[in-house]
């Protein structure tokens, strides 16, 4: 089995579909000797797809962290995005051709009072161009198809809605101007700034279509518009400080240390505490069964053996049951040999 056990957090390209960064992953790991027969490569999956015309944090598992790439698809996410007003298309983005046009352009003053009307719980319709599967076929090849894709409102979480510069660090009277394009707060002329186009910055729940909350933005607004701009900074623990570009990536090929850029698997449980296990509970836990008879922590956690992450299990107290086993190799047993 493989030694790669862990993450790479990829700063996705714009043009370059989650798919493709999988292989482009898959292809480096052999050219760098980690795989050179497709048995010997480690397992290689991503942690939440990303549209090819969006760019951003992208989480690949390697190997055992495979097994935690479904979590990650329920971790909400950070995104900045741009809405531009006038038109709306019918992939709700630049890629789409325009089904709506409006002149009406909102002032700055009215984007920023009605993103608090799109924070919370929200209900939103998904895309007709989506993943989703309407009667067992995606939605986008529906629409491609030239069928009326109707699909159902679904419930999702806008944690936090802002424009993107920082407001908060502005003194009220800049704040005030910039957003109203007045200097004076009682000055009745009207505003005099009109946005062609906005910045925002979402933090969402899983489920959260970007495209939809811009068209619902856009024509809570009194006009149309698409998205021109989408970055995912965020998903889950993973922020772009730690991703690393496809050029950085296909150095690891010639000869980079995979080392300096691969994540620990336990890096993709964030928040997560970690509880060492004796050896008879580690065995016991390697095994599938039931732990108990310890101090354990209730709730969800990591056992761990000498460091090393064993399973994900969870506990009421008194006894913790294996959600998900790690297969890492045991270092007590090389220390022995």
């Amino acid at each position: 089995m493989s030694g790669v056990h862990g993450w790479l957090i990829l700063d996705k390209p714009r043009g370059l579909g989650s798919t493709q960064a999988v292989g482009a992953v898959k292809r480096v790991l052999r050219e760098a000797g980690y795989g050179p027969r497709s048995k010997d490569m480690p397992k290689v999956g991503h942690g939440g797809t990303l549209d090819p015309l969006a760019e951003g944090v992208l989480p690949i598992a390697l190997g055992e962290a495979t097994k935690l790439a479904g979590r990650m698809l329920d971790a909400s996410k950070i995104y900045a995005f741009t809405i531009a007003f006038g038109e709306e298309t019918d992939t709700l983005d630049t890629e789409g051709e325009v089904v709506a046009r409006s002149d009406r352009r909102p002032p700055l003053a009215a984007v920023q009072a009605i993103l608090g009307h799109f924070t919370g719980a929200i209900e939103q319709v998904p895309p007709s161009y989506s993943a989703l599967k309407v009667n067992g076929k995606r939605a986008y090849d529906r629409a491609r198809a030239g069928e009326n894709v109707d699909l159902q409102p679904r419930q999702v979480t806008i944690h936090s809605l802002d424009l993107a510069h920082d407001r908060a660090a502005m003194p009220v009277d800049s704040a005030f101007a910039t957003t109203t394009g007045r200097s004076d707060p009682y000055d009745p002329s009207p505003p005099l700034e009109l946005a062609d186009s906005v910045t925002l910055i979402a933090h969402v729940s899983k489920g959260t279509y970007i495209r939809s909350l811009a068209r619902d933005i856009a024509r809570a607004l009194g006009t149309v518009g698409h998205v021109t701009y989408l970055r995912r900074t965020k998903a889950g623990p993973f922020a772009e400080a730690t991703a690393i570009s496809l050029d950085l990536l296909n150095e690891i090929g010639k000869g980079a240390r995979l080392e300096d850029h691969l994540l620990p698997l336990e890096a993709g449980l964030d928040g997560i505490p970690a509880h060492p296990l004796d050896p008879e509970s580690a065995q016991a836990a390697r095994q599938g069964r039931v732990v108990s008879g310890h101090a354990l922590p209730d709730g969800l956690f990591l056992g761990t053996a000498g460091g090393i992450p064993v399973a994900l299990m969870e506990s009421d107290g008194v006894a913790a049951k294996v959600v998900r086993g790690f297969n890492l190799p045991d270092t007590a047993k090389k220390d022995e040999t």
